[in-house]
């Protein structure tokens, strides 16, 4: 009896382990893109029904009513920076992709609540969530597309289309992005050559280190013709004049420092300044 009792057991167990893997195909099967716009990158995550002999807008899908544009979750859209869409400036981040299907036109808007599966009920959504709403034209096709899809086109330096089409409806999303203020801005930075920072960071990596002092004083002099005056970097000047010898011209500095610590309400850098000024006043 036990062994007839344990082989039933481990035939029950055998079976549903069976029927645990097997594994069936999505209905509407999950998508995800990437796509390079200018210098910023647009990501899409949506699920796609197909119409399966069904009329879709008008009729499955209502005209007038929100839409999680897809099936199961609500389409995503990230953006790895800001950009423009359907002329409407969006800060980066990730957004639901809702619209409300029309006969001759479109509503599109990207909502910033991105954890509802599907769409919110009307009286559930929130105007203080929607980051961008605008329309967009419906374009008839002439042959059908049986697998709702989202693809980008047009793609330029300066921006591209994001276009969903289904059944014999396509619908495009305007994407601008300022690749040419970003690659200015690129551009000044390295013709430039490096920033204030830059040179500030390495005059002070060779103070500390005590290497070449008269290469420490030409980068921290460059610091300061590109970023004026400031008390912090006038007092590593000072300190770097005192390791090259010459005190009178660390203590000048190391006054100009004071000074301009006292306006800006910082105690711990004159304390500084005037200490060292005493030792070089005895060195000179």
């Amino acid at each position: 009896m036990k062994k007839l009792l344990l082989l039933s057991v481990l035939f029950s167990a055998f079976f549903a382990n069976l029927h645990a893997q097997i594994k069936t195909p999505q209905s509407s099967p999950t998508c995800k893109l990437s796509q390079e716009v200018g210098l910023i990158k647009v990501d899409v995550e949506y699920s796609r029904p197909s119409a399966k002999g069904r009329k879709i807008f008008g009729d499955l899908l209502p005209y007038g009513q929100l839409w999680r544009t897809g099936a199961n979750a609500s389409t995503k859209i990230t953006l790895s920076d800001d950009a423009i869409v359907g002329g409407v400036p969006v800060k980066k981040g990730a957004y639901a992709l809702y619209t409300i299907p029309g006969d001759k036109d479109w509503t599109v808007v990207l909502y910033k609540d991105i954890t509802i599966w599907g769409a919110p009920d009307p009286a559930d959504f929130k105007e203080s969530e929607v980051a961008a709403k605008f329309s967009a034209t419906v374009l008839p096709l002439r042959d059908l597309v049986e697998t709702l899809s989202l693809n980008f086109n047009n793609l330029r330096n300066n921006g591209a289309d994001l276009e969903l089409t289904w059944e014999f409806t396509k619908v495009v999303i305007p994407f601008t992005v300022d690749t040419d203020g970003k690659m200015m801005e690129a551009i000044k930075v390295t013709m430039d050559g490096p920033s204030a920072n830059d040179f500030y960071a390495a005059a002070r990596y060779f103070y500390d280190e005590k290497k070449d002092m008269a290469k420490a004083l030409a980068w921290v002099e460059k610091s300061l013709e590109k970023g004026g005056d400031k008390f912090w970097i006038l007092r590593l000047k000072a300190n770097i004049l005192a390791e090259l010898g010459r005190y009178k011209e660390a203590i000048v500095v190391a006054e100009k420092s004071t000074e301009l610590a006292k306006k800006e309400g910082n105690g711990d850098y004159p304390r500084m300044n005037e200490k060292s000024i005493m030792d070089w006043n005895k060195k000179r």
